[in-house]
Formats: C-alpha cells, sequence, structure tokens
C-alpha cells in the first residue's frame, strides 16, 4: 500500500470536497479535508448544462484546492464526479476544462462506482459478518450497496436525492407536517422497487447521514441513527426554520434546506429492509477512491470490483 499522502477532490450535486489523506496498515490517517456547497445539481436540473457563470465559479474553487495541494507537494489531483456532470449535455466540455485545470485525471462516476467506493470506505475490502446495508444519500441520486459474508455484493441506485426530493415536496420553511408526510410517502414510493434482500445491519455514508445526526445529537457523541432519532429529526425540522437551524447546530444553509428531503430517504430505506438503527461512518466516496489508489494505483478504477470483493450485477435504478 502506498504511503505517501493522496489529494482526492469530489464534485457532487450539493458540494464540491477536498480531501487528502494518507494510506495506513491500519486504514487512512486524514491530513486535509475542506468543501464548499456548490449546489451544481440544482443549476443541472435547471439548464440541463452547466452555464457558463457557473463553470467560472468552479474554476475559482479548484484553483484554491490545485494551490493548497501544490503547497502541500501533492500531485496530480484525482478529481471525481457524480450526478451533475453525468447528465449535463456539456459535460464533456466541462470534463476538458478540469482536467486541464487540476493537471490529473476526471473520473465521471458510474452510480454502481459510487456504492462500491461507498463500500469499500466502510470495509476496506473486509467481508462483513452479517448482510449489511450501506447507504449513501446524495443531493441527487442514493447509491447503496448490500453486502453479504458469504457472496459479492448487490449494487444499485435510485435517481432521487436529498436536494431533488426536498425540491419537489417541500415548500415552506419550516416544512409543514403535510408537506414532510408527502415528502416520507414519495421517499417509501422510490424505495419500493430496490434490491430485494435481508440485511440485520446498515452503515449510512455522506452528507446528509453526517448532518441528521449533528441536528437530533446535539453535543452527544452518538453514532448511530436510530429510527426513532430520524422520527425525531422530522419532528425538529417541521418546528425549526434553517436559519434557527443554523444557530443552534454546526449545519449549513444549503445542508439544512435539503435535510427534510434526506430524513425522509433515510426514514424509508430502513422501513424498506426493517431495520431500526444505522451506524454513520465518516468515510465516503472519497476515502474510498483513496484506498482504492493506494493499493491499486493508476488502475484502481478498472479494478475497483476486485480490490472490493467482487460485484454482482446491479439490478439497475
Amino acid at each position: 500500500m502506498r504511503s505517501s499522502r493522496i489529494a482526492v477532490v469530489s464534485i457532487g450535486s450539493t458540494s464540491v470536497h477536498y480531501t487528502v489523506a494518507r494510506p495506513s496498515e491500519r486504514g487512512l490517517v486524514p491530513v486535509a479535508d475542506d468543501s464548499v456547497l456548490f449546489e451544481l445539481g440544482s443549476t443541472v436540473d435547471a439548464k440541463g448544462l452547466v452555464p457558463p457563470e457557473r463553470l467560472a465559479e468552479l474554476h475559482r474553487v479548484l484553483d484554491f484546492y490545485v494551490l493548497v495541494a501544490r503547497g502541500m507537494h501533492i500531485a496530480p489531483i484525482t478529481t471525481i464526479a457524480t450526478e451533475p456532470l453525468r447528465r449535463a449535455s456539456n459535460a464533456s466540455d466541462v470534463l476538458a476544462a478540469i482536467a486541464s485545470q487540476t493537471g490529473g485525471p476526471v473520473h465521471v462516476l458510474e452510480h454502481e462506482e459510487e456504492a462500491l467506493l461507498s463500500l469499500f470506505a466502510v470495509l476496506h475490502g473486509r467481508s462483513p459478518a452479517v448482510e449489511t446495508l450501506v447507504l449513501d444519500i446524495g443531493g441527487g441520486s442514493s447509491e447503496y450497496a448490500l453486502a453479504r459474508p458469504d457472496g459479492p455484493p448487490l449494487l444499485a441506485a435510485i435517481r432521487t436525492g436529498a436536494a431533488r426530493l426536498t425540491e419537489a415536496c417541500i415548500r415552506h420553511d419550516p416544512p409543514t407536517r403535510e408537506e414532510m408526510a408527502a415528502a416520507l410517502e414519495a421517499a417509501r414510493g422510490q424505495v419500493r422497487g430496490t434490491l430485494e434482500g435481508s440485511p440485520r445491519a446498515a452503515t449510512m455514508v455522506g452528507g446528509t447521514a453526517t448532518n441528521l445526526l449533528r441536528l437530533v445529537a446535539g453535543e452527544a457523541r452518538w453514532r448511530s441513527l436510530t429510527r426513532a432519532r430520524i422520527d425525531d429529526a422530522i419532528s425538529i425540522l417541521e418546528l425549526t426554520t434553517t436559519d434557527e437551524m443554523i444557530r443552534r447546530r454546526p449545519i449549513r444553509p444549503q445542508r439544512a434546506r435539503i435535510l427534510p428531503g434526506g430524513a425522509a430517504l433515510a426514514a424509508a430505506f430502513l422501513d424498506r429492509y426493517g431495520l431500526d438503527r444505522a451506524t454513520v461512518s465518516q468515510g465516503s466516496i472519497r476515502e474510498g477512491v483513496i484506498l482504492a489508489i493506494a493499493r491499486a494505483g493508476n488502475d484502481w478504477r478498472a479494478r475497483l470490483s476486485d480490490l472490493v470483493g467482487g460485484a454482482a450485477n446491479p439490478s439497475g435504478e
């Protein structure tokens, strides 16, 4: 395993995130972590592409991260992109501009690759003791894996995330009880056709899970989102404006605004599989990429299924 520091930038629906870590025999040693809430997904939803002014803003964000990486003597940066750049009509031009700017490869990940990377970040290539749901509720989509002790993981995604569901169902701040009920019903409809399985444990990764836990935990150092705590989060959301929320909790405004959809999806996934709690992991697809690069170098993407333990054919979205 490589011991040098590795830098990854992730361009997602809600944020642009920069992570640096040093691989070790025990996993990853964090070095740097920063993010800018960018909401590229909503732009692409509205316009179908990344307009010039938004691309200029993205360039400014990436310029900063490239400068930081050079200051740490890390080159090149590996850039990954998810939902917005899978859909933008001018994605090829945007990707070419990003690659020229960062000096490193740009990988537009498929849904199944996102699920594999989350799984790798959580399990580091080991088999779970019991069948386990690993879930990443993003802004525009939600990727998940059913990791099994006796076979390859099952992978799939739904094309609904926290931002997209909030946009579809929530009109008020705070959301009304009727709006939250509609969001939960819509989320249940989205997960109704998810993969068949019988997981006995669950792990959630990513900003939605982390911020839901911040909302209900306060100063407590809880590491799990129980189904009851998600209900508590929904009650808080129905009573608290976004401004009040960010004054009371370490949650950024853009994240706070999309938590209604995130809470509904978290509840729906746990209900779908008959689970009463999920561990909230600090890992993410970025940590998964860093581990994969450390073990496979530039061939990490081609070898991802083997690194994770082999992936079953997904059942689709």
